[in-house]
């Protein structure tokens, strides 16, 4: 493949030529046939020679016939300023007797140039060298090649002033005279303009109706390269829209003919391609400088490359051809910009096309689960316990909503009391406790007296009245109330929760009774451990710290796998009263630990244990914490640390101005809602908004809301005011 330094793609979507010293046509194939015919240009296609043309030397130029279907028509510009007409064989062609045929000019030049017109494919633009007066732009119709095949058999079409006897034809127009033609091509949308670059300075526009007359010309010394326009643009040749300035000479340029805007050039002893995306764009009326994008590209060519070629059809698909003769197979993949649309719809571009992903790949996205439950009117709901029921899927949320409920029905019936808080936590309760002023009462009883024979210690529990605030703020039935706690577990075993009211019966010191529980539950692939086996194990129970239950339960109580049985045996395992390993038992629902806390720790160590509770769940960004911290500022700092690990910005703004009324003018509650009614906004659940505006400002009375309708004047533009407003400005 030595001295091929030229490539060309073919109007046939999958042929190709490369000329040199010989003119060769190849087919492009998948890349599945491992014979020795072909060889490979790329990791998904490869080649096929198909034939090979040496009859022509010294070419100069080369076009091929827009409209060929299976066989190309050849346009071979020749160093003698001649175009001969060629194909690789019988083709299609024949039978019009184009193939073999020569123009010739008047005068032998250079031709610099060939194009066939890409509508009316029967005429031919050539560009040739000066010859004294005569001209350089030669416009042929080779559909007279068959008027006049009856009359003559010479096979060339001549203009020939030695030779006036065998002057047959003459070209259908002449431009240029006196002039050299270095480049030319044919408007695109219209067969008769033609732009030239010519006299290494001139850029010239001609009309191939009127060849007395030029109809635009600038000045500029890019008259080498293959120039491109679109029909309309010959008015606006003032000046460059842009110039690049380059060390090396250019070999080549040419324009996408998939990309309108992307221009590739090559660069003289250079082995990639300098790709430019030209955008262009307009300000108001005023067209504003374009923004250049430049990239360059490296198709994997061994050696320098020596052209390229642009297919006509696939985009940004090019072929390239190096010294070595190596070609090069590239497809050109444009930046992706993602664009992300509020209806959960994902959008890019690729190329031509627009592809889209419909919100269903993203129904587990936070962004359309806040959508939904919006629909619903989540979070505007009068009591909040039926915001809990519309995010029953979500345990955390649903405890929140339901925390606010018994929060606020404690305070409204004065349980709780001696608050600046109307959804009080449970830290800002216990720190009222003062373990020397009015420490709580340390209660000792022993398991005994309880019903367990096989024990000899006791238990040991606190109580006080702050406490008992926070075991009904935990959901919690007192002790001493023996029908709640059974009405209370009664309800855990009609919901399925056997391990977590086994777990609270035992807090409460009623073994016999978790006995029960977990021996009438049924069996269920929800538990890993047999149930009614714990139920023995439980039956069992001793406090003897020698005795075989203990020991066997202490090592036994890491293989469990539910929290609560986990918590059970820690619990009834535990060692001069150390609970740690309850409390630090995640698995166990926070209100659970908290009430067991307010329980069984004492005092002076209850309030660190809720602190560090508290500070681990803020920096989970956990809603569990607003049961420890309440409507204070710590829980703000909960609610944004949730926001910033989940995004659930409405949950977040909800919860702010139901609960946290107080804190309504801190920027962070602002925030939070403002970006929360843009959401709405976007979205365009606008009667949603409505109803979030109308909740908001009964918590705000005094707040005016802005107004947003105002009568104005058709003629000036200013708005009416109302005659009571007028008053007042008199």
């Amino acid at each position: 493949m030595s001295g091929k330094l030229e490539i060309q793609w073919s109007p046939i979507p999958n042929k190709f030529i490369t000329w040199g010293s010989e003119i060769c046509l190849y087919e492009v194939q998948p890349a599945r046939d491992t014979s020795s015919h072909v060889f490979k240009i790329s990791n998904t296609h490869c080649a096929q020679l198909l034939a090979t043309n040496t009859n022509h030397h010294y070419v100069r130029s080369i076009d091929i016939y827009p409209k060929s279907e299976s066989d190309l028509l050849l346009a071979i510009g020749l160093s003698n300023g001649r175009v001969a007409l060629s194909t690789f064989g019988p083709s299609e062609h024949d039978p019009c007797g184009f193939p073999g045929k020569e123009l010739v000019p008047r005068h032998g030049r250079q031709c610099n140039a060939v194009q066939y017109n890409p509508i009316d494919s029967h005429l031919i633009a050539t560009g040739l060298d000066k010859y004294r007066s005569d001209s350089s732009v030669l416009i042929w119709d080779i559909n007279k090649f068959s008027m006049n095949s009856d009359s003559s058999n010479n096979s060339r079409l001549a203009v020939n002033t030695m030779a006036p006897a065998v002057e047959l034809v003459r070209p259908v127009a002449e431009f240029g005279t006196s002039e050299v033609t270095h480049s030319l091509t044919w408007f695109h949308g219209t067969n008769r303009l033609l732009a030239c670059g010519m006299n290494m300075k001139n850029i010239k526009i001609y009309d191939i109706r009127d060849p007395n007359k030029m109809i635009n010309s600038t000045m500029t010394k890019g008259v080498f390269g293959k120039i491109k326009f679109s029909f309309g643009i010959c008015g606006t040749l003032k000046k460059p829209v842009w110039t690049l300035q380059h060390n090396k000479p250019v070999l080549k340029i040419e324009w996408c003919p998939t990309k309108f805007s992307l221009l590739a050039s090559l660069h003289r002893e250079s082995s990639v391609i300098n790709l430019y995306d030209i955008q262009h764009s307009i300000v108001g009326n005023e067209e504003v400088e374009p923004t250049v994008m430049e990239r360059i590209i490296v198709p994997g060519s061994p050696h320098n490359i020596t052209s390229f070629s642009w297919h006509n059809v696939d985009e940004n698909r090019l072929l390239t051809i190096a010294l070595s003769g190596t070609i090069k197979d590239y497809t050109v993949f444009d930046r992706i910009t993602l664009n992300w649309a509020p209806t959960s719809n994902l959008v890019w571009s690729h190329g031509r096309k627009t592809m889209k992903h419909l919100s269903d790949m993203f129904h587990n996205d936070i962004s359309s689960k806040m959508k939904e439950r919006a629909k619903n009117r989540y979070g505007l709901q009068e009591d909040f316990y039926k915001n809990a029921r519309l995010v029953d899927n979500n345990e955390i949320l649903s405890n929140v909503w339901n925390w606010l409920q018994i929060s606020s029905k404690l305070v409204e019936e004065g349980t709780i009391r001696g608050t600046n808080f109307r959804h009080p936590g449970i830290i800002s309760i216990i720190s009222k406790i003062d373990p020397n002023i009015n420490k709580s009462d340390t209660i000792t009883i022993s398991w005994a007296e309880l019903g367990n024979a096989n024990c000899q210690g006791s238990a040991r529990y606190y109580r006080h009245e702050d406490r008992d605030k926070t075991l009904h703020l935990c959901g919690w039935p007192l002790e001493k109330d023996v029908n709640s706690l059974a009405k209370f577990l009664g309800n855990l075993e009609r919901e399925g929760a056997y391990t977590r009211a086994a777990a609270i019966a035992v807090f409460n010191l009623r073994v016999q009774v978790a006995i029960d529980i977990l021996s009438r539950a049924p069996d269920s692939t929800h538990y890993v451990t047999n149930l009614n086996v714990v139920a023995m194990a439980l039956a069992g129970f001793s406090d003897d710290v020698n005795s075989i239950w203990r020991q066997f339960c202490s090592t036994s109580r890491a293989k469990l796998t539910d929290p609560y049985l986990k918590a059970i045996f820690a619990f009834l395992t535990a060692e001069n009263y150390n609970y740690d390993n309850v409390l630090n038992e995640t698995g166990v629902a926070v209100d659970d630990r908290a009430a067991f806390a307010c329980m069984f720790l004492p005092d002076n160590k209850l309030l660190d244990s809720l602190k560090r509770l508290s500070d681990k769940l803020c920096d989970e960004g956990n809603l569990d914490g607003l049961l420890l911290t309440g409507n204070s500022h710590d829980g703000l700092k909960v609610l944004q640390r949730y926001v910033d690990v989940t995004g659930d910005i409405q949950s977040t703004a909800l919860i702010a101005f139901r609960a946290f009324h107080a804190e309504l003018g801190s920027q962070m509650v602002k925030t939070w809602i403002k970006n929360y009614r843009h959401l709405l906004d976007t979205w365009k659940l606008f009667y949603e908004r409505a109803d979030f505006d109308i909740m908001l400002a009964q918590f705000k009375p005094n707040e005016k809301p802005p107004q947003q309708v105002y009568v104005s004047c058709n003629f000036c533009g200013k708005k009416h005011i109302g005659l009571h407003a007028w008053t007042e400005q008199r």
